[in-house]
């Protein structure tokens, strides 16, 4: 078995089982020894794929890494710049506030010119405080919607980006569960 092999059923029991696997669950899933599972968990360490915490517990540290090729201009066409050996770890990137992102699967169309369309998976972040014009998930007189935030005088609006939806007033309460820090969207 390859490295690359080890890691995509690693990121498949992840993605099932929302966990690493332990290390005798690792030697059952690579089907080999405990002994050769606790040296294929030393060697992916190493690789930069997992890591460990202090008490010797699996982490998911470069396993979601993405490799970062350049850019691309999305203006006239032009040369691509080329970057050398970097990528993206989504599990580093959503690491920086750990315990504090989840993500909400959108439903409809009032955010579309802020770029958030219906199906698109947005990221939260819950401690963090909302500034103007932030989009945010918001508990708006007992129900949720996805709306940019806006203090007017002192007054707080929840503004869709859609000029087909009204601006909400809250009536009776308003409660903001978090702020939007990404799209992810899939195109397939």
């Amino acid at each position: 078995m390859t490295v690359e092999e080890a890691v995509i059923k690693l990121r498949t029991y992840y993605m099932r089982q929302h966990r690493l696997p332990s290390i005798q669950e690792l030697s059952d899933l690579f089907l080999i020894t405990k002994r050769a599972g606790a040296k294929w968990a030393d060697k992916l360490v190493q690789a930069g794929y997992l890591g460990k915490d202090e008490k010797g517990k699996l982490l998911p540290t470069g396993l979601f890494r993405i490799p970062k090729l350049g850019l691309i201009h999305a203006g006239y066409p032009a040369p691509g710049d080329a970057l050398q050996d970097e990528s993206v770890d989504l599990y580093n990137y959503l690491l920086k506030t750990p315990g504090t992102i989840f993500s909400l699967v959108v439903k409809g169309d009032s955010m579309i010119d802020a770029g958030i369309n219906d199906g698109d998976l947005v990221l939260v972040q819950k401690s963090r405080e909302p500034k103007n014009r932030d989009i945010v998930a918001a508990f708006v007189d007992q129900e949720w919607t996805l709306k940019e935030y806006r203090r007017q005088d002192n007054e707080i609006i929840l503004v869709p980006a859609n000029v087909n939806y009204p601006i909400i007033r809250p009536k009776q309460s308003l409660q903001i569960g978090g702020v939007v820090i990404s799209v992810v969207r899939n195109y397939y």
